[in-house]
């Protein structure tokens, strides 16, 4: 059950798309932000703010998730899971759910998408277009989630929403969200891989139903072009020297007779 009473959608099953996000390095004396792109610092603020734990329960969560202690995190549609390690040998299983989006849903997001090829662009370069979330909400889809739409679950006996484990699982996911837009896509339900053919698809029918292109280029008429050009009269000839004679062979030179014998 969600905080807001709510239930989240149900995961698919194990045949549905899947993506498997290998552990990072640990980095204990790291103390940067956990994501440096407005999207991937909007799922942390989802968590943040909607957590009804102490601040020492997130603090504890940071210092997990910077420390190694998560593992792979698997992400499918509706869901991230990973194993989480924490004081006792044995990892717990740390899973976070995110409501996926219905079909009408889809069809608003993608059209938002398909309207602009910039944002298509965008996508495919790894970014989030700021223009293509406000356009998805103005349809009514809300891309990026909010506190209300996350659900905590862990196998440990802490009673925290979220627990620890789940809060370095959200901490640790927030890398990947930076790197690729499209693992948030896929918790909303869809894979990269479908998301760009409905794409390709949708740019294939708007090409169809735009306008033709004239067949023929504008210019000059054809009767026009192979008119037979008038030429304007030649200009009159020079008129012909009183005493032609040769040029000297050595104009600069004195007492050499030129090409007519002369002296």
């Amino acid at each position: 059950m969600m905080r807001d009473g709510s239930s989240p959608s149900a995961p698919r099953s194990s045949s549905s798309p899947s993506r498997t996000l290998a552990p990072l390095a640990p980095d204990p004396g790291s103390r940067g932000p956990f994501a440096r792109s407005w999207w991937g610092n909007a799922w942390v603020r989802a968590m943040e703010e909607g957590s009804s734990i102490d601040p020492g329960r997130l603090s504890r969560g940071r210092t997990y998730a910077r420390g190694g202690n998560v593992d792979a995190i698997t992400v499918t549609a509706g869901r991230i899971v990973a194993q989480v390690h924490g004081s006792r040998s044995r990892p717990y299983r740390a899973e976070v759910r995110l409501r996926t989006f219905g079909d009408a849903e889809w069809e608003a997001l993608l059209d938002a998408v398909a309207a602009r090829p910039a944002r298509i662009a965008a996508l495919l370069a790894k970014d989030m277009p700021g223009d293509l979330v406000t356009a998805a909400e103005e349809a009514g889809v809300r891309l990026l989630p909010d506190a209300r739409e996350l659900d905590w679950r862990c196998s440990c006996p802490d009673r925290g929403h979220p627990c620890k484990h789940a809060a370095a699982l959200c901490y640790r996911a927030a890398h990947f969200l930076d790197a690729d837009p499209f693992v948030l896509l896929l918790m909303r339900g869809r894979e990269e891989g479908e998301l760009l053919d409905e794409l390709a698809r949708r740019n294939t029918a708007r090409a169809a139903d735009a306008p033709p292109a004239s067949s023929h280029a504008e210019g000059v008429g054809a009767r026009e072009a192979f008119a037979t050009a008038v030429r304007a009269p030649l200009p009159d000839p020079l008129p012909v020297a009183a005493a032609p004679g040769q040029p000297p062979l050595f104009p600069d030179a004195a007492d050499v007779p030129d090409a007519s014998g002369a002296a």
